[in-house]
């Protein structure tokens, strides 16, 4: 099975032949108590996949790129509802919007749900948050069904 595998991969890179990209954002005015999902991408049934980038806004950092902190604001990213290690809960820009941001390479199994969600906490001077996520996905070959490239 490893050289059918190995056959629909990119020599260069190990990527999936049929890979896509999925890019999800979205924006929000926090309000205090309130749990606002930012960026959702759901896997369809019998896909996998990778988590590549995220990356995250205030209207505060926007005009000052020093101001990271974000006290009052609670980030986090899950994964079928739960959040996902190392991004369980943060109170900072880890990675502004319209930088580069670092590369993440966390594996997404079959059929998951994706989300960047944030909750204020507290009051706080952000006015506007807004999250981003970056990925591939691919068919999951132990399904079966898989279509060979020309």
């Amino acid at each position: 099975m490893a050289g059918a595998q190995q056959a629909f991969s990119c020599t260069a890179c190990g990527m999936p032949l049929d890979s896509q990209v999925f890019d999800a954002s979205g924006f929000a005015a926090p309000q205090t108590g309130r749990t606002h999902v930012l960026a959702k991408f759901e896997l369809p049934s019998r896909y996998c996949g990778v988590l590549e980038y995220f990356s995250q806004f205030t209207d505060v950092q926007a005009k000052d790129p020093s101001e990271v902190e974000t006290p009052g604001l609670d980030w986090s990213i899950r994964l079928n509802g739960r959040p996902l290690y190392p991004y369980l809960s943060f109170n900072r820009i880890l990675n502004p919007w319209g930088f580069g941001s670092f590369e993440t390479g966390i594996r997404l199994s079959d059929s998951s749900v994706l989300e960047f969600v944030v909750r204020q906490t507290q009051d706080s001077f952000v006015k506007k948050v807004g999250a981003r996520l970056v990925g591939r996905f691919w068919h999951n070959s132990e399904f079966g069904d898989v279509v060979q490239p020309r």
